[in-house]
């Protein structure tokens, strides 16, 4: 017969305390700041200590074993719930997460860890394969040549250095809205950028000052909003020198405001709307079909790029603005390093 230790243990102090610790080294190491994220973390850690509380006697996490786990799946995946949403993928979530905050809680108790879930996990193939390659489909991204070809069509809105003065004169028949669609398009496949991070960009967003061009932008600043935090992220130096003479044209018809890509010359905020409908024409122009997984293509197109130059994923979801784990859907697109644009 096992010792009793000396002192009984609180399940439900316990419980609430792995969690809450578990989270704050989360949040303190970046891994994870999504506030939407967090709730659907504190909600299945929620429903999970309600129901070992609720056990007689209170399922502890130092004697939760297999057994314990096959009876709360039962209870919650199915056998004794009607709720028909839950599904293989939530339970490996769900598991994983119970895993996690017991390996970190024997950790700070200076414990062998519990397993239990761990080992629930290798021992139902349905819940451990659950996240394997053909559950979701491939992020759309262009092809190198769409890319390359996008690239140049966008490019021809700026005039180059050592063109004759008829061709530079040539670029003045761009209209200031033509010229913003263009460069709006480029930062969201130079930058990653969302829809959302375009029209949400001022003009103290550029960064040139440390570059290697004067006066070129190699980097932007996105604003934060409620679910992500403020970030920087490089730009492709071609998009560089589109935002750069973007914000000589800017400058030169006297467009007021603080947002970099208004909708008037008064500087009124861009609509969703508005902003959707000139990407799709962008590309549409460019000889691209709009349809096949819109302008976020040009973001994938961006990730895939840097992941396959060789940039630490963790680098890359931070340009991103989004959590580590959401880049498991380019495993599959980057099998190795090869030529980028």
């Amino acid at each position: 017969m096992p010792s009793l230790s000396l002192f009984s243990e609180d399940p439900v102090a316990t419980h609430r305390a792995a969690f809450d610790s578990w989270l704050a080294d989360q949040r303190a190491a970046g891994t994870l700041r999504q506030n939407s994220s967090i709730d659907v973390y504190r909600e299945m850690w929620s429903a999970f200590t309600a129901w070992c509380l609720g056990e007689q006697p209170a399922v502890t996490l130092a004697s939760l074993d297999t057994r314990d786990l096959e009876v709360f799946h039962a209870a919650r995946f199915g056998t004794k719930s009607s709720d028909l949403s839950l599904s293989p993928r939530h339970a490996l979530r769900l598991m994983r997460l119970i895993d996690r905050v017991l390996r970190h809680h024997a950790a700070e108790m200076d414990q062998a860890p519990n397993t239990a879930a761990a080992d629930w996990i290798a021992s139902h193939p349905a819940v451990r394969y659950a996240d394997a390659a053909n559950a979701d489909p491939l992020p759309e991204f262009l092809s190198v040549a769409e890319a390359k070809h996008l690239i140049a069509y966008l490019s021809a809105a700026r005039p180059r250095p050592g063109l004759s003065e008829a061709r530079r004169n040539s670029h003045s028949s761009f209209t200031w809205q033509e010229l913003r669609n263009r460069t709006a398009v480029a930062l969201q496949l130079g930058g990653g950028l969302t829809p959302g991070d375009v029209r949400v960009l001022t003009m103290k967003s550029p960064t040139s000052q440390g570059g290697r061009v004067r006066e070129r932008p190699w980097k932007i600043s996105v604003p934060g909003n409620g679910n992500s935090l403020p970030r920087e992220t490089p730009i492709a130096p071609w998009a560089g020198e589109l935002l750069q003479h973007w914000m000589q044209v800017r400058a030169d018809t006297g467009i007021a405001g603080e947002f970099l890509f208004p909708s008037t010359r008064t500087g009124k905020p861009w609509s969703k709307l508005s902003h959707y409908e000139c990407a799709r024409q962008v590309l549409e122009d460019a000889g691209l079909d709009s349809s096949e997984g819109g302008s976020f293509r040009l973001r994938h197109t961006f990730a895939i790029r840097q992941l396959r130059r060789g940039t630490d994923a963790l680098q890359v979801a931070r340009w991103l603005g989004i959590e580590p784990q959401a880049m498991r859907k380019y495993d599959r697109v980057v099998a190795a390093p090869t030529d980028v644009i």
